[in-house]
């Protein structure tokens, strides 16, 4: 096997095809539950993306901004064609059984270490088959990472002693004009846990007008899959495959215009070609089907590697009808919805140097040997959702000079950027594509003055059985929950969940200062520029979020009502959770302000109160309290994320050290150790977020306590890392690792999981908190 297609041995591996004994199952029948068939995406940030499963079909299809679309496209896929002598087999490359010749299930493995994936092909053929699939998703790099483009490198070797002719087919439909909404203007509705949801109905085989045309130049040739259009609007564009032409090595075969896949097979499965077919003709509402075969023999010995490019050109996001934006890609190619011909092309010349890239930006991680395998495997595949997560990235202007950017809080929880999940989910954005994270705190910024007097009733009500109170969208001066959903206009009509009333959030304002200060402190302290622009929302939120301090104790208190990132549980007085991100957030307020010489004394005068009255109402003398008003004593898996941001950020301590070790202690014992042992699993599922001492639940019944949530164990593990309590962070970390990859949540990474085997929120923003696990494990991190 050649240099660039070795696999790293700490990829993420399962046998071609084979499924999950006890995968787990979602725990409220209105959530979103796809099934365990999920690999690795293939296509730029904010481009739309595509899915491959293990077993080898594509089934996932991300290519309308913000929405999803999860079904098998048996039309679009590999197969392969091998005679030795007199013998010749051919298979379609999915281990599916509805489809017809389908690959023989275990028949090899497939890796991934995003945005690289395998397949090797093992005992059915006599010839060595491998494919490896990717996307230049480079970090630091704004251009390319930006590409609609899937790269396809097959690297057959001949291990025998006689010539093995092998023929490498790609078959693809004509989809354009399916993905996007036929409801221009869907109804919003209340779904039974209480979050708002719109329907998404796409065009799925609306084909007329769609045709196929054969293109190229003396090195390529490609098919292109178009429709008629003048400007383009959403839907709108163009798909191509293409590959290499080498007439020294290979023979390429095409067909631009098949409808059943029965049309190809006779001649692929008898020898291997195709029937040269080049028919424009526009579909009158059939489904089209493209086609190119290479053909090839391998001497004995001989090894050969055949590239193959899935490129598509839809320039348009359309959010609310007529709100629409230019895709990143667009900077680079254009808007004409004309040129995925171009997009494949620059594929096809550039696609090793893009590999080389990918490994030089993960090679001085995967070359750690302080790291383990399962850390390395599972720290570069949560990075999938930049990529899968309904992502926007739009072209770029004289005010965003990289365009705006912004990655859905779930699938189920379709608005973007939720800021108390990002507060641990966007480390790896910020560690390796800043300007991005920045864009996402200016857009915060802008959005913090801003106010909509529309008003809509909360869903948490409809939840517990009340009526609800009729509430403002968004208040001026608050920080907002979100950026905004697809149905919508993102970036512009901010707060869009309507599950609480975020404006009486106490976290958020805290959870926005914070994110500004790590952005510029862990970017290297040099861009003041970022903290001036951000300065006013700062100064304006703390205002706001102070008028929650109703005791005038220097602390805002929590109401009672589920006010803060855990919405399912009900805080009262000042909490350990909320006072400590406050306390932290004054400290950075403080920080930017000197660095700006802008007044700070207000925020100096606020903290002097803040900090001995978090002390005295929620020490007990071995942890913090929840809160100083209810009485609980439940542990706090995440009561000191304010101390872990105040570390992180070089700030004076929230806590004294002594308190936050036996705090850390008593958390790890609590949440970690005797709620597993309670539980009674087999093996550890992660911390939950909160329990009483010995590990068992104050109301056995209550949600958000008993979950197991990924991206706020990874969060706790990098504080213990720290804190120099490695052994507990690594325990931690793995065991929630081992719950994702090992039961069919990987690249759907939920919000939640349970000790019942059931996950709620697939596909979660929060879970790319591993990179701060990274960062924390890193001794050249800003913290040391």
């Amino acid at each position: 096997m050649t240099q660039s297609s070795q696999i790293p041995n700490c990829a993420w591996k399962r046998p071609i095809g084979k499924g999950w004994e006890k995968p787990y199952t979602v725990r409220y029948p209105s959530n979103l539950d796809d099934g365990a068939w999920h690999g690795a995406p293939l296509g730029g940030f904010g481009a739309g993306c595509i899915g491959r499963s293990s077993k080898g079909d594509f089934n996932l299809w991300h290519i309308d901004g913000g929405e999803h679309v999860f079904e098998s496209m048996p039309a679009c896929q590999f197969s392969v064609f091998e005679q030795v002598g007199e013998t010749v087999q051919a298979y379609q490359l999915t281990t599916d059984q509805s489809v017809e010749n389908s690959y023989p299930e275990n028949g090899g493995t497939y890796s991934a270490l995003y945005p690289r994936s395998w397949f090797q092909y093992e005992n059915v053929f006599q010839a060595q088959l491998t494919c490896e699939q990717f996307s230049p998703i480079i970090a630091q790099n704004y251009q390319e990472t930006s590409y609609p483009v899937a790269v396809f490198q097959w690297t057959a070797h001949n291990p025998t002693d006689q010539p093995i002719t092998l023929s490498i087919m790609l078959t693809w439909q004509n989809m354009v004009g399916w993905f996007t909404n036929a409801l221009k203007s869907p109804e919003i509705r209340l779904r039974d846990d209480g979050s708002p949801v719109y329907e998404y109905q796409p065009r799925m085989r609306e084909s007329a007008g769609n045709f196929n045309q054969l293109t190229g130049n003396e090195n390529q040739l490609a098919i292109v899959m178009s429709r008629a259009f003048d400007q383009p609007t959403e839907g709108d564009g163009q798909w191509a495959i293409a590959t290499n032409l080498n007439p020294y090595l290979w023979e390429v075969f095409y067909d631009t215009r098949w409808l059943e896949h029965s049309e190809l097979w006779q001649s692929f499965s008898q020898d291997g070609s195709l029937r040269d077919r080049d028919d424009e003709t526009l579909s009158n509402g059939e489904t089209l089907g493209s086609a190119i075969a290479v053909r090839f023999t391998l001497k004995p010995g001989q090894t050969l590697q055949i590239p193959f490019v899935l490129s598509w050109d839809f320039p348009v996001t359309e959010f609310a009808q007529g709100i629409e934006y230019f895709r990143r890609y667009t900077d680079f190619f254009g808007r004409s919805g004309q040129n995925a011909w171009s997009i494949a092309r620059t594929a096809l010349k550039h696609l090793k140097s893009w590999q080389e890239k990918i490994q030089d930006w993960q090679q001085p991680i995967l070359d750690r040997a302080d790291l383990p395998d399962w850390f390395k495997m599972a720290l570069f595949n949560e990075l999938y959702d930049l990529t899968q997560g309904g992502t926007l990235w739009s072209a770029a202007d004289e005010r965003d000079p990289v365009g705006q950017f912004a990655v859905l809080e779930c699938i189920d929880y379709r608005w973007y950027e939720s800021l108390d999940v990002r507060l641990y989910g966007s480390f790896g954005l910020l560690m390796l594509w800043e300007k991005l994270e920045k864009s996402v705190m200016l857009a915060f910024a802008r959005a913090i003055p801003a106010q909509d007097d529309r008003t809509r009733v909360i869903g948490y009500y409809y939840t517990i059985g009340s009526e609800s109170p009729m509430a403002p969208r968004k208040v001026k001066g608050a920080t907002p929950h979100d950026l905004g959903a697809p149905n919508e206009h993102v970036w512009e009509k901010t707060n869009y969940t309507a599950y609480q009333d975020c404006n009486l959030w106490k976290d958020l304002g805290s959870d926005f200062v914070l994110q500004v200060y790590r952005d510029y402190l862990l970017t290297g302290a040099t861009d003041v520029e970022f903290l001036a622009e951000c300065w006013d929302a700062i100064a304006e939120t703390l205002l706001y979020l102070k008028q929650f301090d109703l005791d005038n104790d220097g602390i805002p208190e929590n109401s009672g009502a589920p006010d803060q990132t855990f919405d399912d549980w009900r805080l009262q007085g000042v909490s350990a959770y909320c006072g400590g991100l406050w306390i932290a957030a004054l400290e950075s307020a403080i920080a930017i302000g000197k660095i700006l010489d802008r007044p700070v004394e207000l925020y100096q005068a606020w903290l002097a109160q803040s900090r001995p009255i978090y002390q005295e109402k929620l020490w007990n003398g071995t942890y913090y309290r929840l809160d100083s008003e209810s009485g609980s004593d439940v542990v706090m898996a995440d009561q000191l994320c304010g101390q872990f941001y105040a570390t992180l950020l070089n700030l004076p301590d929230v806590v004294p050290t002594e308190c936050t070790e036996s705090a850390l202690k008593t958390i790890y014992d609590a949440c970690f150790v005797r709620f597993n042992q309670k539980m009674n699993v087999e093996r550890a599922i992660g911390a939950a977020n909160g329990v009483r001492p010995d590990g068992s639940p104050e109301n056995p019944n209550a949600t958000h306590p008993l979950e197991v949530w990924t991206g706020i164990n990874f969060g706790l593990a990098a504080f213990l890392m720290r804190m120099g309590m490695k052994s507990e962070a690594w325990a931690i970390t793995e065991s929630v690792v081992q719950q994702v990859y090992d039961h069919g949540l990987q690249f759907r990474t939920p919000e939640a999981i349970t000790a019942a085997g059931t996950f709620r929120a697939s596909h979660y923003l929060r879970a790319m908190a591993i990179w701060a696990v990274y960062l924390m494990c890193d001794r050249n991190t800003p913290a040391e």
